[in-house]
């Protein structure tokens, strides 16, 4: 008797290797003690939030016992809020956003389920370039929609344009990015998202139901070496963004993301309409109140950029140490070096011996290399030099 259905068990089977290797980790954990292991797995953002979030969970805790305060709140978010996230969002991405443009959204992740649901049929396809965080396939593959990955070009991982190109079918729905990105650290030239506006341009002049473009931005504020991330929303009208603020006030737990479509988009107010019905009807109902009124008193902030700079300068020389083959992340908080012997598999159990926790890039739909989170403390980061040397020596 199959008790789940075939689909998820198939997900269950192909597991997150992010999950695999933070599970092991716990387990690692216990066997020689936290102060021995080296975690690289998770993307877990360790940098407390900004100062101001004291002052201002202790306003939200004189209000919480008003009526209402905390109950159900309209399915697109706080009137306020969303009121002021388009305020900040205009400014960001150039374009004259307004709250009637945004959905307050239960994360990130919540956002993109939400919008695949409102605009996919079954067969649809997603394109995003490989390698790509893990979770797309499913989160588009709950409404019958398929992703397909196009690989990056090494070293740097830009997108491969052509390729893109060449691969957009009758079925295309959605083109993905996701800049700074993970696991690779890319950052997304001007000139990249100018020309997925062109082919967006081209493609859309004969279609009945439109292709988007989709820009996934949760680190967006993560950015190094003076490097430009551009917006997004002025280059198409079929251009949205969606973020979190997961990462940039570090507030991962409280789940408050958002999804902005361009203003020049042609019925963007059915669009955003269908999303916040989406989001209710897939059981969100609405993001968090306490993370959307605390998101909201710290807009504009954010953690400290050069701490998580100067993790990224020490893990760098812990890798060139090591003589391990690697493209300066220019943002978010992953180095994606190239695997040894181009076995990322067997490089990272290599590295678990040495009490390493890494990601295999099996994991992103691009082998060969392996993922590193550097949002841990820098002595960790120094700790694990001699480990990644000895890997690294070590016969594959």
């Amino acid at each position: 008797m199959r008790v789940i259905a075939g689909e998820i068990q198939k997900q269950m089977a192909d597991a997150s290797w992010i999950r695999k290797m933070f599970e092991k980790g716990l387990e690692l954990k216990r066997e020689v003690g936290a102060d021995n292991v080296c975690d690289f797995s998770l993307g877990n953002p360790d940098m407390p939030p900004p100062p101001r979030a004291r002052g201002a969970l202790s306003e939200l805790a004189a209000r919480v016992c008003e009526p209402l305060e905390m109950g159900y709140c309209p399915n697109a978010g706080l009137p306020v809020f969303r009121e002021k996230l388009a305020g900040f969002l205009a400014a960001q991405q150039q374009a004259p956003v307004r709250a009637g443009h945004v959905v307050v959204t239960c994360g990130a992740a919540g956002a993109l389920t939400s919008f695949f649901r409102a605009v996919l049929e079954p067969g649809d396809e997603v394109m995003c370039p490989a390698p790509y965080f893990v979770e797309y396939g499913a989160y588009c593959g709950h409404f019958g929609g398929v992703l397909r990955p196009v690989p990056a070009l090494p070293p740097d991982f830009q997108p491969d344009l052509d390729a893109i190109e060449a691969a957009v079918t009758d079925r295309t729905r959605v083109i993905l990015i996701n800049s700074p990105n993970n696991p690779t650290g890319c950052v997304y030239a001007r000139e990249t998202l100018k020309r997925l506006a062109e082919l967006l341009e081209r493609v859309n002049a004969s279609r009945q139901r439109p292709l988007f473009l989709l820009s996934d931005e949760p680190y967006r504020f993560l950015a190094y070496d003076g490097a430009e991330v551009p917006p997004v929303l002025d280059v198409s009208p079929y251009a949205l963004v969606l973020g979190s603020f997961s990462k940039s006030l570090s507030l991962a737990g409280e789940r408050v993301g958002y999804i902005a479509a361009s203003p020049a988009m042609p019925d963007a107010d059915l669009l955003i309409n269908a999303v916040a019905m989406t989001s209710r009807t897939l059981g969100f109902v609405n993001a968090p109140v306490l993370g959307q009124r605390l998101a909201m008193a710290l807009l504009g902030e954010g953690v400290d950029v050069a701490v998580y700079d100067g993790r990224r300068r020490a893990m760098a020389e812990v890798l060139r140490a090591a003589g391990i083959e690697f493209a300066m992340p220019r943002g978010a908080f992953y180095f994606f070096p190239k695997a040894p012997g181009d076995d990322d598999r067997g490089f990272v159990q290599k590295l678990l011996a040495h009490n390493i926790l890494a990601v295999p890039g099996t994991g992103f739909g691009y082998p060969g290399h392996f993922r590193l989170a550097f949002c841990v403390d820098k002595r960790v980061i120094e700790r694990s030099a001699p480990g990644f040397k000895a890997a690294a020596r070590e016969r594959l």
